[in-house]
């Protein structure tokens, strides 16, 4: 039995919310630079109905789109993404995300505390709140948060990146975009692959969340049984971080197929950094948390989209 909450307030927020679903899908959706192929264009031979968008060195090619293709993809994203630290060129980002790692794991509770500081300083409070907008028998099936600390902490519990997968599918069919229909479908194989990549690390590692903490900095307990981890997550979930690894999934997925977009990578930044300030004044996640969730987000992402670029004489921008 579903329960629809209808004072007009509610009603409001959620037509705002579609309002927002279908602009951010047509604001990523844009035919800024697409061709259908043909033996005019000097590319190497592709199957006829390709959809090209050419910026600048950027050559990316979209073709008929199967979830079910994306969807095999995954385990060969994951052994993609486990031995990348292996390779020779990854030698220097490797390092960065231990040196970066190691150095915040060793301030975490001083950092801590002082985003704790500051954002009772600010106003900003630490609880998460909801307002239950749709409730399907004892299952919250939507909410809204009532604060900004909750709001910025949701945008990376994943249903940003399942509305702006669904917005650009929508817009897709409806417009025969194949390259909206291609990302949304990228969107859902990067979520699957980045979210059991940083699950199998997550239980690896068993750093105990901040709010569960009983040391200092977390305890860590690696290897934990599978129904301690079930029992008592919070006490081995925290390293890395799977909402900030969403969204830099997310972010780079986006980045990629959509390049003429400059504005992607500073806006979801900005939302990143929120999301993850969040975190650590929820005491959720520390910040040490952080930089390998980075790296296992953007691989993810890379890994994803890569397959879409072509190599082609570079050619001006076509509008």
């Amino acid at each position: 039995m579903s329960t629809l909450k209808t004072q007009p307030a509610y009603m409001k927020i959620l037509f705002i919310n579609a309002l927002l679903f279908l602009t951010i899908s047509s604001a990523f959706s844009q035919n800024d630079s697409t061709l259908v192929i043909d033996n005019s264009i000097n590319l190497p031979a592709l199957p006829s109905g390709i959809q090209l968008h050419i910026y600048k060195n950027d050559t990316l090619a979209f073709g008929k789109t199967n979830i079910l293709k994306n969807l095999k993809n995954v385990p060969a994203d994951m052994w993609q993404i486990a031995k990348s630290p292996f390779k020779k060129k990854n030698l220097l980002p490797l390092t960065a995300v231990a040196v970066s790692t190691g150095l915040l794991i060793w301030q975490d509770q001083n950092i801590l505390n002082g985003v704790r500081q500051l954002s009772d300083n600010i106003g900003l409070r630490p609880e998460t709140a909801y307002i239950d907008v749709i409730t399907i028998g004892n299952v919250k099936a939507f909410r809204l948060p009532k604060n900004l600390n909750t709001a910025l902490y949701q945008l990376g519990q994943g249903g940003t990146s399942i509305i702006l997968a669904g917005g650009l599918w929508t817009y897709g069919k409806i417009t025969h975009d194949k390259r909206a229909i291609s990302t949304a479908y990228d969107l859902t194989e990067t979520f699957i692959s980045m979210g059991l990549t940083t699950q199998i690390l997550k239980r690896i590692s068993g750093r105990e969340s901040p709010f569960a903490r009983t040391v200092d900095g977390g305890r860590w307990r690696p290897l934990p049984a599978f129904s301690a981890y079930q029992n008592n997550t919070p006490r081995y979930d925290a390293f890395p971080s799977g909402h900030l690894a969403t969204l830099v999934a997310t972010i780079t997925v986006l980045a990629n197929n959509y390049p003429e977009k400059k504005w992607i990578v500073p806006v979801g930044s900005v939302v990143a950094a929120g999301c993850a300030y969040a975190m650590i004044n929820t005491e959720v996640h520390w910040i040490g948390d952080y930089p390998l969730a980075i790296a296992v987000g953007y691989l993810s992402g890379k890994i994803t989209t890569w397959r879409h670029k072509k190599n082609a004489p570079r050619k001006r921008f076509i509008p």
